[in-house]
């Protein structure tokens, strides 16, 4: 039997903040979940602790139940990491092997799992080390430097840690030490050997608001398109597309009504639901009249070439009403049914202003942050953002007539990977990338 033990009884001192960092969110989830996640899907655990803080076990045993798993088990943490550590050893007399994990390292790869579950058989006690790419200094002082050892013969720990249970629970009873850092550290100080799995510089540990910066952007590179598969149906589902008569929106129409959904057409020049979704009244009187629907696609988009100083002020006011205001009155006044979807569609340049289009990109970086908050002020509904990369519309054409078509992406990539989205039930406040 081998047991997954979570630490997660941290309290966010170091992180600045009056929520421990484990739970808080990357894209609109909790950071401690994906770690769990990632080890469910290995199928490599009989059962798997959560060593929570006691002011936190309600929490996470609400977070939990979705996920529906008797695997899974929370237990009180102590007041140490090495003191956690010992707390789950001793809630799983059971187990022939635990490895024990930051639940602040959502990165870790399945590949690192798995070496880890072949090695603690044969070798009773593995860490997870990776070299230092940084000189090495050594100084007792801090002031001083004692010594620059040879970098080669120094790595960097990481988790999981892996070991035979009876070893290491010995370890952990019998040791004089009262603060490890580390598991592997209690078996050294018992004379046993550890053996080296290699580690991955991605298997970051959130510690501190600049760990949180780069998960962030890590996630981001993750998540460059759908990986998905899902025989989910969409046959007889309302969605309401804005923007739909034309570019990404029609081609979106189309591909639903092949689904066997019902595309519920909206914007100024729709037949039956026409309105200008930058005044909040109007918004709010058309989805009134709309009623219930499945799914909100918000495709909405406006470019004007140029540089600030050459835009009028009503320019620039109505390239930010149509990118980003339409969209959040769209998002407030429409009546999602609980499980549905909210996909955002923004755009390539959130990421980096550019020259000649300042106001298209900071509006469309605000729909990023804005559909990552509302995954978690909506968590009865997914919500998503897909960024399409330059993509063959009128307005694309417009814009840039030099361009060949041949190097843009056809409207009918996005609607597909926007379709992938809507067949998903779990996916929320997730950036996906089309036509990488």
């Amino acid at each position: 039997m081998i047991t997954a033990i979570l630490l997660m009884g941290g309290s966010g001192l170091r992180f600045g903040s009056p929520h421990p960092k484990q739970f808080h969110r990357i894209s609109g989830k909790k950071i401690y979940l994906y770690t769990l996640e990632r080890f469910l899907e290995t199928e490599l655990f009989d059962q798997i602790l959560l060593a929570c803080h006691p002011d936190w076990i309600s929490s996470v045993e609400s977070d939990l139940i979705p996920y529906n798993s008797s695997r899974i088990k929370v237990i009180v943490g102590g007041e140490t990491r090495q003191r956690s550590s010992h707390l789950a050893l001793l809630a799983c007399p059971a187990s022939d092997y635990v490895v024990i994990h930051d639940a602040v390292r959502p990165f870790i790869s399945k590949n690192i799992l798995h070496a880890h579950a072949a090695a603690v058989k044969l070798h009773g006690a593995v860490d997870t080390c990776i070299p230092s790419a940084d000189t090495i200094v050594h100084s007792t002082s801090g002031a001083l430097i004692d010594d620059i050892p040879v970098r080669t013969h120094y790595l960097r720990g990481q988790t999981p840690q892996s070991f035979d249970y009876a070893s290491i629970l010995q370890a952990h009873e019998s040791t004089t030490l009262v603060n490890a850092s580390d598991d592997c550290q209690l078996m050294l100080a018992q004379g046993k050997n550890v053996f080296i799995v290699a580690g991955d510089e991605h298997n970051l540990k959130i510690t501190t608001e600049l760990d949180l910066f780069i998960a962030e952007q890590l996630f981001r590179l993750k998540q460059t398109q759908t990986p998905f598969s899902s025989q989910r149906s969409l046959h007889g589902k309302r969605i309401a597309i804005t923007g739909g008569t034309g570019g990404i929106g029609q081609a979106i129409c189309a591909l639903l009504t092949k689904e066997g959904a019902i595309p519920v057409v909206i914007s100024r020049s729709a037949k039956e639901f026409a309105a200008d979704l930058t005044s909040e009244e109007e918004a709010r009187q058309l989805f009134e009249t709309v009623g219930p629907i499945d799914g909100l696609i918000n495709s909405l988009g406006l470019l004007k070439v140029g540089d600030l100083k050459s835009l009028s002020a009503q320019e620039i006011q109505t390239m930010i009403s149509v990118n980003l205001t339409g969209l959040i009155f769209s998002c407030k006044w429409a009546e999602v049914k609980e499980g549905g979807h909210i996909v955002n569609i923004a755009s390539s340049s959130y990421a980096r202003g550019r020259k000649g289009y300042a106001i298209y990109s900071s509006a469309k970086a605000g729909v990023v942050n804005f559909s990552q908050a509302l995954a978690e002020e909506r968590p009865d509904l997914r919500v998503n953002v897909v960024v399409p990369q330059r993509t063959n519309t009128a307005m694309r054409q417009a814009c840039f007539p030099d361009e060949a078509a041949d190097t843009l992406l056809p409207p009918e990539k996005v609607a597909e990977s926007i379709i992938d989205l809507l067949k998903q039930t779990n996916l929320t406040g997730s950036i996906v990338t089309s036509g990488v």
